[in-house]
C-alpha cells in the first residue's frame, strides 16, 4: 500500500485545531483530588483509535504496522501528521508533542489513544499539557516504558485512570491483544490479570524467574511502569504518591548495580516506604553485568525489597517484553503473591 495515500486517508476529515501555538489554548488546572476518579468509556468495534507519538521518533512503517493490528481488531485509526516529522531524536517538537496530546483529548472524534512507541521524551511534556482539557474529556491512554510519564502524571493531576500496556509497535502479539481487549473493552467486573505461560526459550532466562520476594495480599490502587521514569518523576509536580499503593515495576537492559540504584533512590524517596505492595513485571537484560562480582538481578532485588516487608513478587507479565499484558493505573485491585494473579475491584472503563 502506498505510505502517502494512507497516511492522507488518515488524517483527512478530522479537524487539526490544535495548530496554534500551546499558550493559546492551555488552561490552568489544580491537582485533582485522586479519590475522585475519572474513568474513560470502554472501547468497541468502530470506535477510533488516536495514534500519538510522545517520544521518540519511528519509520513508517512501524505506523503502518499499528494500523494495520488495529484495523484488524475492528478499530479505526487516526493520527496527525505531527507524529512523522522527526526532530533530532524525537518524534517532533516538545510544542508539536505535546499539541498531538492535547487534540487527541479534544477531538470528539478520537474515542481512544494509544501510543506507537515509548522511547524518551515524556518527561519533557509533562508541565506543558492541558490537564483542564484532558479532565473534561476523559479518554483511555495507553503505553507503557517511556509512557509510564504520561500514565501516571496525568492521573495524578486529573483522577483519569490509564493504561500500562503495549505500544502500537509491540501489540502484535495474541496474548498481548487479548489482555488489551479484556481491560479495555469489558464490561466485567472483578477482572482477574493472570501470567502467561512461560515459551520454553524462556524457562532458562535468570530475568524469566517468577518467585515471592515477600508473601502475601496486598489490597489498594495500582501505579507504576517503569523504573527509569518512576525514578525521573521524583521531585516534580507529576511525582507520584505511593502511600497506600500496589507499585508495578520493570526495565530493560539496566544493570544490576543500576536497577540498585533507582531502587535505593526510590526507597528514600518521600512516600514509597508507605507502599503496600510491589509488583515486578519482567526486567528484561537487566541481569547482564561486565563486573565478574557483580550481584545478580535477583539479589539487588531482594536485598533492596524484602526488608519493606511488604507483599511482594517478581516475574509478571508486564514490561519490555513480547507477552505484555495492560492493567490500569488508579484502580483499586488485590494481588496475591501466592500465584501472582491482579484482581481488580473496580471496572477500569465506564
Amino acid at each position: 500500500m502506498n505510505t502517502r495515500r494512507h497516511f492522507l486517508n488518515n488524517t483527512l476529515g478530522l479537524g487539526l485545531t490544535t495548530l496554534l501555538p500551546i499558550s493559546v489554548y492551555a488552561t490552568p488546572f489544580v491537582e485533582q483530588n485522586q479519590e475522585v476518579k475519572l474513568f474513560p468509556k470502554a472501547l468497541k468495534p468502530g470506535d477510533t483509535i488516536g495514534l500519538i507519538a510522545p517520544g521518540y521518533a519511528f519509520p513508517p512503517e512501524v505506523l503502518q504496522e499499528t494500523i494495520d493490528i488495529l484495523t484488524k481488531m475492528g478499530f479505526k485509526t487516526y493520527h496527525t501528521d505531527r507524529v512523522l516529522k522527526p526532530y533530532g531524536y524525537f518524534s517532533n517538537t516538545d510544542d508539536n508533542r505535546t499539541a498531538d496530546v492535547n487534540h487527541m483529548f479534544s477531538n470528539d472524534d478520537v474515542d481512544g489513544i494509544l501510543c506507537v512507541r515509548g522511547g524518551y521524551g515524556c518527561t519533557r511534556i509533562l508541565s506543558q499539557l492541558d490537564y483542564g482539557n484532558i479532565a473534561k474529556n476523559p479518554k483511555a491512554l495507553i503505553g507503557f516504558s517511556d509512557v509510564t510519564a504520561l500514565l501516571n502524571g496525568i492521573y495524578k493531576m486529573t483522577g483519569l485512570v490509564t493504561f500500562h500496556g503495549p505500544v502500537g509497535s509491540t501489540l502484535d502479539d495474541s496474548y498481548s491483544i487479548a489482555a488489551f481487549e479484556n481491560i479495555l473493552s469489558s464490561q466485567n467486573k472483578n477482572i482477574t490479570i493472570k501470567n502467561t505461560v512461560l515459551e520454553t526459550k524462556y524457562t532458562s532466562i535468570p530475568e524469566y524467574e517468577r518467585y515471592t520476594i515477600t508473601p502475601g495480599i496486598a489490597t489498594v490502587r495500582l501505579c507504576g511502569g517503569s523504573l527509569t521514569l518512576i525514578n525521573a518523576m521524583i521531585g516534580t509536580p507529576q511525582e507520584i504518591d505511593f502511600t497506600d499503593a500496589l507499585v508495578c515495576i520493570e526495565d530493560i537492559e539496566e544493570a544490576p548495580y543500576r536497577i540498585d540504584r533507582m531502587l535505593t533512590q526510590l526507597i528514600e524517596s518521600k512516600t514509597f516506604k508507605d507502599a503496600s505492595g510491589i509488583i515486578f513485571g519482567i526486567c528484561a537484560g537487566c541481569n547482564e553485568s561486565t563486573n565478574p562480582k557483580s550481584f545478580t538481578l535477583k539479589e539487588v532485588i531482594m536485598d533492596r525489597i524484602k526488608p519493606l516487608n511488604i507483599p511482594s513478587a517478581y516475574g509478571m507479565s508486564f514490561g519490555h517484553v513480547k507477552q505484555n499484558f495492560t492493567f490500569p493505573i488508579g484502580v483499586n485491585a488485590t494481588f496475591r503473591t501466592e500465584d501472582q494473579t491482579i484482581t481488580l475491584l473496580e471496572r477500569p472503563v465506564s
